[in-house]
Formats: C-alpha cells, structure tokens, sequence
C-alpha cells in the first residue's frame, strides 16, 4: 500500500523540498491513510524498511510516508490531530537540528515522527531525556501509536539487570534518561576489557579509539533525540559521568576526618585560603595556609593518607564552606543525599569523590560510608559524539546557540507558536535587601490568593523553598511545596498548579516537562501568575521559569523580585549591589530599573560556566589523546 501511495507522488517530492511543501504532503498522503486497514498500517514500517534499503524511493519521499503513518496512528490512538508547529520540530529533528518550541506546543508527539522516521533508516533510536518520570510518561503515551505502525520500543529501566536493559536497547526505539545511557556505556566498555584476550594495553588502546565492541547489552548508537537537550547537554555536562568500582575498605578513620575539619576551622579566609564564587565556591588553600596545615600538627602523628595531608585539610574547608545543606546536599533518613545543582532533583546514586562525601558525612553526623574509586568516566560530550547523529527539543535553546555549534555541532531552529503569546511581562521589583524583598513576595502572593488567580513562586534552592513555606505557614496561606524531596508526587502537584487560588512553590527545574492547565474559569482571572524570587544565574533558565506560564495562547503574568543580596549580584555585579543599597528607597525597594545590569552579570556567569564545561571536555579529550599515545 505505501508502495502505491509513494509511486502516486509527484515526481517533485524525490527531489529536495521546503517545509512548506513537505507539510502540504504529509498533510495530503495522511488523508489517503484514513481509510486504510489497521493491519495495512501495521506493515508501514516493514515497507518503508524495505524501499529505503532498495534504494526504490528518495528520503524525502520516506519522510513525507513516515511522518503520514504517525499523525494517522496519533489520530487513531488518542483522537490527536498534529499541529503545523510540531510537524515543523520534526522536520528539524530529522535533519538534525534542535527545535526550540514553545512549552505546551507538543514536543513529545513532535519527536515521535522523526524516532519512527529514524527507527525505519537506522533502525536504532535513543530517545533521552533528563528524568526517569519524563522518560516513563513519553513511552506510556507513544508505546501504542509506535505498535500500531509495527514498531518496537523499550523503556530503560534504571538500575535494572543487564538482561532487561538488553531488551530495551534490543527495540527500534528506546526511551531513557541521559546519565543512564551514559552509564550504561561505561558498564558496556568495562564489561568488554574483562571479556577480551587481548592484552591489557590493547584494550585500553581500543577502549580509548572507540574500537571495543558492544558487549552485553548490544545498545546502538546511531540517533538520538534528546528532550530538554539544553539540560542534558549543558547543565548536566558540567560534570563527567563517573561509574564508581566497589566500596573500599575504610582507610580514612572518623577521627582523621573530624581532626582535618578542627584544623579547616581554625583557618583564616583571604589569609589562609581563597573562596572562587564565580567558579561554584571552589576553595584553594594559600602558601600561608597550606605551612599552617603543617605547623598545627605539633609533633602529632601524621595520618597515612593517599593524598597530602594539605590536600586533606583542603577538602575540609570545601566541605564547611563551599557545600551547604539544602542547597547542594540534603540530610534524610540518616543518610547525606546529593543535590543536583542543574535539575534540584535529589540524587541518592551519587557521591562526591575524594572523601568529600565523608567530610560532609562527619559534619552532618551521620554514618560514615566507604569511599568509592572512579572504575570509569566520561563527559557527556564525549559520550554523545558517540552517535551517528544527535538532534532534540527544548523550550530554551537559542540563549546556547553558540555552544550547541561550537560544541556539538548542532544548529537551532526555532519554532513559531501555534498561537500568539498573551503572556505580561512585569517590570522586576528590586530592593535593597533580602527581608524587604520577602515582605514584598508574602503580600503579593496574598493578594492574587484573595483572587483566586493560580499562583506558582519560583524558587532557586530547596533552601529558599522552604523558607519561603515557613513564611506562608506563619502567614496562615494555604501552598503545595514541590523542591526536589518529593519526586513521587513531582508531576502530580504541578500539574494542579493552575487550580483555583492554588499557590505552588517549586524549586525551578522542579516537574519540567509536565504541562500545567489552567481550571474553568482561571483565563478569565487572568491566568497563572509567577512570581521569581530572584533571577537565576542563566536567562535561559529564567525563560524555562517563564514557560510555565501562559502556555498555548493562555493569559497569564510574570514577575521577578531581586535583592542587593542576591548570589548573582554579589558574586558577578559586586559594584551593582552597592548601588542598589545607597538609593533611596521605600519600604525597601528601589524605583530604578536594573534589567540591563542583571542580564550583564547573567552574561558573565554563563560566560563562566561555558568555560568551565570547555576545560573539562578539553581535560577529558587531553587525557584520552595522552593514554592513547602511552598504550600504542
């Protein structure tokens, strides 16, 4: 049948086409494919298997097939009729750009027709995504049009046995999140050098030109589709993926931890050590700091340590001054639990090496765990060079451009909306210190709950979260909290968030990727209003925050409210803080408008972190090309 169809197309659609004419074919042939038999639609993917692989039809005319059979299969599953827009996004991820749609613009079925389009011509698609919750809700949702067009798909599971991962990574598509494929091919390439006879320098030789084979669990790697791609590949690739070996033997005692972290108290900042705020509060320990490390000992035993005794000390001062409960760490259930600093998501595999994991540990009093060496890492950079060809979505692309070109090769395309935007932007309210600025978020969030209008309050930490739920709790307003420590009820509770008289607050990236709609009756309202407790340290996620709000043509308002004490300003904008502090004020809060000196100091913070990304995958490559050239 799609033999027939492709032979009925005009001899135009073989050679290369514009957008617009490809969507008035797809529109066209998925008209043709009402009428047909559910079994018939069932053999499109064998076809059109088939014709690519005999070269007896050009790729656009695969395309046009392709992308037809799933809008039919959406229409037929769910009574889903794809927009213009999202045909567009497909057509840049099938060419192997990003599209930058619009949040609640339907990215999950956009990427659905080039992973089906993808699955017939490369018959290996990784659809990736930042979560576990994203990855589960996108399969469930398409696992039915995908099997209705023939088409096999997996879910990853995490932490799940090889032998049910080998199944996942066995279908045409494959849904899971970025770090677990990532360590998944860690786990792959260890399992290799323990599999093959060679010698151990050949192996690594191998390892490192990429020439191992795929062992165990036979994942391909020819395309992958990314969701929230700029969270995947930028936020995320600040730190490698490191696959920890076995727990060792404790070699470190408590005490040795407890006697580095006395000597770390004693040491005096700008004297004995320096604070980096602009490079996430590193901490390095002057000459004058690392002889006192020396001097304090007085004839004590030195500790038999791997690293030196400085070093030690060093670790000590990061741990008390450059980490911070609810902030980069939590405490539950007995256990220290890791932060991570781009989602606000709780992270219970991880671990910070180097026996920072167990300084914290004895600050924080709970049970001390064995330290774990590095069997394996890689930078997500690396990792993703490793498919045939990488593409994705995501709401907030365009701010990155330059480091999606420079570093991964990848092109932006951005999306129109289906309809225009009614979101109001407000002017940012500024004061000159962080109480004022509190007063001024309670009141403003208990006069729109006096309306009735849905409000949600962004929120850089699980710290500031949950210091402004006490607020709310002494003022007696009723809220949702959602920062990272309830994952379970992540979608859920934001999800309601556009309920009548509903006040949400959330950490930022907190239940991205799930849609918020409005009630009957909020529109008229006005629609959801957010309030930003501060500007983050990246406009990009300032306009993920904005996203939430005034989705799909719906009303809607934003607002921010900064303080003179903001970590932005006092680490990037020193001199802007001072400014803001002399003015004269009411209330605390400042009449001048700072948008232009806050997107400066959010221009050198990216600035910095852009760098810092660039000298890890620098480092990474170095070493790579280093203990290539060794092993030959």
């Amino acid at each position: 049948m799609i033999e027939r169809l492709l032979a009925s197309l005009p001899c135009g659609i073989r050679s290369s086409l514009g957008d617009e004419q490809l969507l008035l074919r797809i529109r066209e042939q998925g008209r043709s494919l009402i009428s047909l038999p559910a079994a018939e639609l069932r053999l499109t993917m064998n076809e059109l298997r088939q014709l690519h692989g005999q070269r007896r039809s050009s790729s656009a005319a695969v395309l046009v097939s392709a992308f037809a059979a799933v809008c039919e299969a959406a229409r037929r599953c769910y009574g889903l009729e794809l927009f213009d827009v999202q045909l567009r996004a497909g057509l840049a991820i099938a060419r192997g750009d990003i599209a930058e749609m619009q949040t609640g613009e339907g990215k999950t079925l956009a990427a659905a027709l080039p992973a089906f389009l993808r699955a017939i011509t490369e018959r290996s698609v990784h659809v990736v995504t930042p979560n576990g919750y994203l990855a589960r809700r996108d399969f469930e949702l398409l696992e039915p049009v995908y099997r209705s067009l023939g088409c096999t798909v997996g879910l990853l599971p995490e932490g799940a046995p090889f032998d049910e991962k080998r199944q996942a990574y066995s279908r045409d598509i494959t849904y899971g999140t970025g770090y677990e494929v990532g360590f998944d091919y860690l786990r792959e390439q260890l399992a290799c050098l323990g599999r093959r006879p060679a010698p151990l320098g050949d192996r690594y030789r191998d390892l490192l030109r990429g020439a191992v084979e795929q062992a165990h669990l036979g994942a391909r790697r020819a395309f992958a589709i990314v969701d929230e791609i700029d969270s995947v590949l930028i936020d995320e690739a600040a730190t490698p993926l490191i696959l920890s070996d076995l727990p060792h033997e404790q070699t470190v005692s408590a005490a040795t931890y407890e006697q580095a972290l006395r000597m770390a108290v004693t040491l005096v900042p700008d004297q004995d050590y320096l604070v980096d705020p602009q490079r996430s509060r590193a901490i390095a320990l002057t000459e004058h700091g690392r002889r006192r490390c020396y001097q304090a000992l007085a004839g004590d035993a030195l500790p038999h340590l791997a690293s030196p005794w400085s070093d030690v000390v060093q670790q000590a001062l990061q741990a008390l001054h450059g980490l911070r409960r609810d902030i980069d760490y939590v405490v539950a259930n007995d256990k220290l639990i890791v932060v991570d600093s781009a989602t606000g998501r709780l992270c219970p595999d991880r671990a910070w090496r180097n026996g920072l994991q167990q300084f914290l540990e004895v600050k924080e009093s709970v049970p001390l765990t064995p330290a774990r060496g590095a069997a394996a890492r890689i930078t997500r950079q690396r990792y993703f060079s490793r498919y045939k060809q990488v593409s994705g979505m995501t709401g907030t692309a365009a701010d990155s451009a330059r480091e999606f070109r420079e570093t991964y090769g990848l092109r932006v395309a951005t999306i129109p909306p289906r309809l225009p935007s009614r979101r109001l932007m407000l002017a940012d309210r500024v004061f000159a210190d962080a109480e004022s600025r509190w007063l001024a978020v309670e009141t403003e969030i208990a006069r729109l709950h006096c309306t009735g209008r849905p409000v949600l309050v962004g929120c850089r930490t699980i710290e500031i979260s949950e210091h402004l739920a006490r607020r709310l709790d002494r003022a007696g307003i009723d809220y949702q909290l959602l920062n990272g420590k309830q994952n379970a009820a992540e979608a859920e509770v934001i999800a309601g968030a556009g309920r009548l008289g509903a006040v949400t607050i959330a950490t930022n990236m907190a239940g991205r990727g799930t849609d918020i709609k409005l009630a009957a009756g909020m529109a008229e309202l006005g629609g959801m209003h957010l309030i930003s407790v501060e500007r983050n340290d990246s406009r990009r996620v300032d306009r993920q925050l904005i996203g939430r709000v005034g989705r799909q043509g719906d009303p809607g308002s934003c607002q921010f409210f900064l303080s003179a004490d903001d970590p932005l300003l006092v680490r990037f904008a020193p001199e802007v803080c001072q400014q803001i502090k002399a003015l004269p004020q009411t209330a605390g809060e400042v009449g001048e408008d700072y948008s232009r000196q806050i997107r400066a100091a959010q221009e050198r913070c990216e600035a910095a972190g852009y760098l810092a990304r660039k000298e890890l995958a620098a480092a990474d490559t170095w070493i790579c090309d280093e203990l290539g050239a060794l092993l030959q």
